[in-house]
């Protein structure tokens, strides 16, 4: 039974999130309605990461088995045909060894959180950024990000419906920087807690303001506690950019 790798993007406007729920479309959902459309197989993908309702993704990965082995192309097609005219894209695909886990196998995931800094609203990238229209000082942070970038205790930053066993988690990378009018928030670990880079993103943006410093930023982490956090970014402005293998 040949395992394909799938990579996609989406926009996440119009789902529930990436898993599979009762309550509305989800990411996980359509795919399998698209499988079953072109194979005839009931088969659930299991994707990299689970990102929310309203998060969006460059590069998510998914694996899947199916029982005819079927070549990549036809079956990337297959999908991209029967998954329209929703905002998601099977990018390619790919044979994968047997043993090959979407999840469990991954070493890193990149995300992006964009935020859009001027006075006027969003036109072009509303539902795909965050729009503040109070002025941010991306240096100071990205200066104060720094204390977040090692292996810590991450309670602070977690949602309280995480499930993940542990709260510790390594964070590798976090970069600010600003490119016009687009201040953007990168993170990079082997795996986060629920609403981890979407916290983290809405106590940098203190900073940014000039509410908070590098020192608060530090308070918060190491509190331990959730009220200590700054506001949850809304999840429009978050991407996942890419799974390394």
């Amino acid at each position: 039974m040949p395992r394909y790798k799938l990579t996609l993007e989406y926009d996440g406007t119009p789902f529930v999130g990436w898993q599979r729920q009762e309550n509305g479309l989800s990411l996980q959902g359509r795919l399998a309605e698209a499988i079953k459309a072109f194979s005839g197989e009931e088969v659930v993908p299991r994707g990299a990461g689970r990102t929310d309702a309203g998060v969006h993704a460059l590069g998510q990965v998914a694996h899947m088995d199916l029982g005819k082995d079927w070549t990549c192309d036809k079956v990337r097609d297959a999908l991209n045909a029967h998954l329209r005219p929703d905002p998601v894209s099977v990018l390619a695909c790919e044979k994968a060894a047997e043993d090959f886990d979407a999840r469990f196998s991954a070493r890193a995931r990149h995300y992006l959180y964009r935020v859009v800094n001027r006075r006027s609203p969003l036109a072009l990238d509303r539902d795909r950024a965050w729009g503040v229209f109070r002025s941010l000082d991306a240096a100071a942070m990205h200066d104060a990000a720094q204390v977040l970038v090692g292996h810590y205790d991450f309670s602070t930053f977690r949602s309280a419906e995480c499930q993940a066993a542990s709260p510790v988690k390594t964070l590798d990378r976090l970069v600010v920087s600003r490119e016009g009018e687009e201040v953007r928030i990168e993170a990079s670990a082997r795996s986060f807690l629920h609403n981890q880079v979407r916290s983290i993103a809405g106590s940098l943006k203190l900073v940014g303001e000039g509410k908070w410093e590098a020192r608060d930023l530090e308070r918060a982490l190491a509190a331990r506690d959730r009220s200590a956090c700054g506001p949850v970014a809304p999840p429009c402005g978050l991407y996942l950019v890419k799974v390394d293998y």
